[in-house]
């Protein structure tokens, strides 16, 4: 890689890393697990950089990237409380070191959504993607990423939440 390319590589990941973790974090609502698979989305980025940096939306890759992480993350811990509880293990719920009220309360609704509208949500809203990159990131039309941002909104707006808006940058 030439001395270009690594400029580029790095201006790229300094640009997306607090983007990403801020997502999945939204997405995930644990902090730690969000910077582990941020730092894994650009490690894959980092992989296969020729490719990313000729598409046309490289931002949008490596949140798709993000995002299908922390799906599989969700299902393997699924799958593990499975296993403990057909074992008759017990687990033992982690403290949350609760931050401010209305932060809490975004996640948990943004985290009651379905995938879908979350992963819009998030990548519109918290990342700031455009409609079109969110599209290519969801692998989706345009008009899916619209139709699953209001219908997003409407169920954050009737769980309470005024102003998304104002809720996913506070």
């Amino acid at each position: 890689m030439s001395d270009v390319e690594d400029g580029e590589l790095a201006a790229f990941c300094a640009a997306q890393h607090r983007r990403l973790v801020g997502a999945l974090t939204l997405y995930c609502g644990d902090p730690g697990v969000a910077a582990e698979l941020a730092q894994e989305a650009l490690a894959r980025a980092c992989a296969r950089w020729p490719q990313v940096r000729s598409m046309d939306a490289p931002g949008a890759w490596v949140h798709r990237v993000a995002i299908n992480l922390a799906t599989s993350s969700f299902r393997r811990r699924r799958a593990e409380r499975a296993a403990t509880v057909r074992l008759g293990g017990h687990r033992h719920p982690s403290e949350d070191t609760a931050e401010l009220s209305d932060l809490l309360a975004v996640r948990r609704a943004v985290a009651a959504l379905p995938s879908r509208q979350r992963a819009a949500i998030v990548l519109r809203y918290f990342s700031d993607l455009s409609v079109e990159d969110t599209a290519t990131a969801m692998k989706c039309a345009p008009g899916t990423v619209k139709a699953l941002t209001s219908q997003g909104i409407t169920s954050l707006r009737a769980s309470g939440l005024a102003d998304l808006e104002e809720a996913a940058h506070g």
